[in-house]
């Protein structure tokens, strides 16, 4: 289950430090489910493509470069 931390954790979890606040991790269901319900960390969800897509602001002034043969 992939979440993101809300608090900082000091300490290891397998030997690896815990992700910063706001980082993502993939964990064990278990493990995550305890952290979200613990308010630790919130369950990162997937956005579908066309979801992703619409969130992203327009680029103003973004232009393709010509391609010329020389």
């Amino acid at each position: 289950m992939k979440i993101r931390m809300l608090v900082e954790m000091t300490g290891t979890r397998d030997g690896q430090p815990w992700p910063a606040k706001g980082r993502e991790a993939d964990l064990p269901t278990a493990a995550a489910a305890h952290l979200v319900a613990s308010g630790i960390a919130e369950e990162v969800r997937a956005q579908p493509a066309e979801e992703a897509a619409a969130d992203k602001p327009a680029r103003k002034g973004a232009r393709r470069a010509a391609v010329t043969d020389s």
